[in-house]
């Protein structure tokens, strides 16, 4: 386990984005991604439209993450 934040380009909407995420993080978003069979960015913008715009796009992520495997 690393520990520290990557920095991974995504397109959202047509426009790049950076987000931070440890490498724990980046592999499960990956795997998810590719268990709903969507694209990475896809499920990004996704995440990103039903986020409250006073939370960060990586916290929502990490957070969507955390959801998904507790369910």
């Amino acid at each position: 386990m690393s520990g520290r934040p990557v920095k991974r380009s995504l397109t959202l909407k047509g426009h790049r984005t950076s987000v931070s995420l440890e490498d724990e993080f980046w592999q499960a978003f990956r795997d998810i991604a590719k268990e709903k069979g969507l694209p990475i960015n896809a499920l990004a913008a996704e995440i990103d439209v039903n986020r409250d715009p006073e939370i960060g796009l990586a916290s929502a992520i990490r957070v969507f993450i955390l959801h998904w495997y507790r369910a």
